[in-house]
């Protein structure tokens, strides 16, 4: 099988835990490239993961602490 180069808006929903319409304006308002097939939004995965890579991780005095 080959390996896979979109995601649907479904998978990047799951994996940022957001909801459907975030993904959508997520796609409108940033450098995420992605193409329309059929009606279908496909995120290009090279996009994403370079996208996802670049944001700052949170600092650690912000982290919410377990009790």
């Amino acid at each position: 099988m080959a390996e896979k180069r979109c995601y649907t808006v479904k998978e990047v929903q799951e994996m940022l835990g957001i909801s459907r319409a975030a993904v959508y304006d997520l796609l409108k308002h940033s450098d995420l490239h992605y193409v329309v097939v059929a009606g279908r939004y496909l995120v290009s995965k090279k996009s994403f993961d370079e996208w996802i890579d670049q944001i700052p991780p949170e600092p650690e005095h912000t982290k919410s602490k377990s009790l």
